[in-house]
């Protein structure tokens, strides 16, 4: 089997330093490949067919590795934009919440369970004891409302991928409605 294995051992290395990534593990797998088709020479039924036997455990044993490799997340490159994205959301949160306060009572509840809690229309109908057209409407009309109150209190720039910058006017850190 030795003599066999020489003979194959560079046309297989090639063959996976061509589908491998890490060249570091190259000689790791051709050990694998070694060991694996001496230990079942015993299931090559022709000499003939060593070489595309060699292959077949070759690919096996790449595809064991690549199953074998922990997936890990990568780190954007934006990482601190993130964290400061996150900040200005908070920023933006400490403004929001006081708003929802400001709505009339009508539709307090329904912007609060819907767009705070993540309710569905359907649940804050269920809520309200009122029918779905009429949650609906009011989680609609109290957008509207929010929205002015969003735009008399919060200086936002918008742009392509959503907000961009935020600053709360004076006005909205000590809101009292």
């Amino acid at each position: 089997m030795l003599a066999d294995w020489l003979n194959h051992k560079e046309q297989l290395r090639h063959y996976v330093l061509k589908n491998i990534d890490d060249v570091d593990a190259v000689d790791d797998i051709l050990q694998e490949v070694y060991i694996k088709a001496s230990s079942h020479l015993h299931q090559l039924k022709s000499q003939d067919s060593l070489k595309s036997w060699l292959y077949r455990i070759t690919h096996n044993v790449m595809m064991d590795f690549y199953r074998g490799r922990e997936v890990y997340d990568e780190l954007s490159d934006n990482l601190i934009d993130d964290v400061e994205e996150e900040q200005a959301l908070d920023k933006m949160a400490q403004c929001l919440r006081p708003m929802f306060d400001c709505l009339p009572e009508k539709y307090q509840m329904a912007m609060i369970w819907s767009e705070v809690d993540g309710l569905s229309q359907q649940e804050v109908a269920d809520r309200l004891g009122i029918s779905l057209s009429g949650a609906k409407s009011r989680i609609q009309r109290g957008r509207i409302k929010f929205k002015a109150l969003l735009m008399t209190y919060c200086d936002i720039e918008m742009g392509q991928q959503g907000v961009v910058d935020f600053k709360p006017k004076v006005e909205c850190l000590h809101l009292a409605c």
